[in-house]
């Protein structure tokens, strides 16, 4: 099970949150169940050390958000950007479009859209800004999101991981690696079961 800080009742823009152990939550009202993913935003802008779309261009994710027949859209770097839940340089989200900009974060592009690849397409135009509140959902988007960097040239899992932990993202069992090798099988199986990996959790 899993709860993220900016959902429920406590969404708010971002700002720092400590937890002193997992499932503990201070500055806000969210449900106080085990997590195995408490997402918060200790980070409104990407650092240096996080891949952004400038150092790998729009063309490659423009070709593999295809794939899902989801459009990504370019906005200008002095544009807001639309759909965006965090604002600033983070993507968004809108239908069946996921938008962003050269300093938008590599996984928060693979993040969002995540969020459309792992729904129907017909439940897609429902979708504006706040993508989910399914727990399931949003396990098997940290998952995806991973496994989709491998398909990114230059990027990888690792990478995606790594800059993960960087935006704020914070499991039990201490990383987004961990997470995905030793905490995920319901993601899996969820995964497997909207017919996007295989059991051997491979794309399909």
């Amino acid at each position: 099970m899993m709860f993220w800080a900016f959902r429920w009742n406590c969404r708010k823009k971002p700002t720092p949150i400590l937890t002193s152990k997992v499932g503990s939550f201070s500055g806000g009202q969210c449900p106080p169940f085990m997590a195995k993913i408490i997402m918060v935003a200790g980070v409104t802008h990407p650092t240096q050390s996080m891949l952004t779309l400038e150092d790998i261009g729009f063309a490659a994710a423009r070709t593999l958000l295809a794939r899902y027949q989801l459009d990504l859209v370019q906005v200008e770097n002095d544009q807001a950007i639309p759909g965006s839940f965090w604002g600033e340089c983070e993507a968004g989200v809108i239908g069946s479009q996921v938008f962003a900009r050269f300093d938008t974060p590599v996984h928060s592009l693979l993040h969002e859209a995540c969020h459309l690849i792992v729904l129907p397409e017909e439940k897609r135009l429902e979708i504006h800004t706040d993508a989910t509140d399914s727990v399931a959902e949003e396990d098997a988007v940290c998952v995806l999101q991973a496994i989709l960097g491998d398909e990114l040239p230059g990027v990888g899992r690792e990478r995606i991981w790594a800059d993960m932990d960087e935006w704020g993202y914070t499991f039990r069992l201490g990383s987004a690696k961990a997470y995905f090798e030793n905490d995920a099988n319901d993601s899996f199986n969820f995964l497997v079961t909207r017919g996007l990996i295989n059991t051997k959790q491979q794309l399909l």
